[in-house]
């Protein structure tokens, strides 16, 4: 798996979910199919009056959601920017080119009420529940940042193994310390509930 079969898969899933802030700090989701892949960004259309627009103008910032047939769940954290106006037509034409139902809601000129973001720099969080061991990787593109998350076991670690035998994954193994596999970590936190010793840490 790499970022760019993630942004690929997201194609194939079509109608991805939007996350944002709005001014009152409130969190907003919509649904968004309005969407053109490059493979090292994404494109999108909205209208210029809606709430979510004024949003990622505000903030610049937007969280992406997608989640295959297959339990794969792609999250895109990322960066976003309105495209230059002198590319904006060609942007705004290509995926009414690509999503013809784009016609009947914005009919001939009004389409032009519409303005193309892309989120060019951008963290991706790849996460597999349809298979066993669970598996879970991260990419950027860009300046993407990925963000520490899930747990770690410190040098307080006893080996006694409690956390070997309550993780739902088998993602831990024994050793002194013993040793969290990333990659098919849950982050559901078991581990660091049940050690006696408090040697388990957040990572952020």
């Amino acid at each position: 798996m790499d970022a760019q079969t993630c942004l690929k898969k997201l194609g194939y899933v079509g109608v991805l979910s939007f996350a944002t802030v709005d001014s009152e700090g409130n969190p907003q989701v919509r649904n968004i199919s309005a969407i053109h892949y490059e493979p090292d960004a994404i494109y999108f259309f909205t209208a210029r009056g809606k709430a979510f627009c004024q949003e990622l103008l505000d903030t610049g910032k937007v969280q992406v959601l997608g989640y295959t047939r297959y339990k794969e769940m792609i999250r895109l954290t990322g960066t976003v920017k309105p495209v230059p106006a002198e590319e904006q037509e060609q942007w705004r034409d290509r995926i009414f080119q690509e999503q013809p139902y784009l016609a009947n809601v914005y009919p001939g000129d009004t389409r032009k009420i519409g303005i193309i973001f892309c989120i060019r720099d951008m963290a991706i969080e790849y996460f597999h529940l349809g298979v066993n061991p669970i598996f879970r990787e991260s990419y950027t593109i860009g300046n993407g940042k990925i963000a520490p998350k899930g747990y770690y076991i410190t040098d307080a670690c006893i080996s006694c193994g409690k956390c070997v035998r309550r993780c739902p994954q088998k993602a831990i193994e024994k050793g002194s310390p013993s040793i969290i596999h990333p990659e098919h970590c849950l982050h559901c936190g078991n581990c660091f509930e049940n050690c006696p010793v408090s040697a388990i840490r957040r990572c952020s």
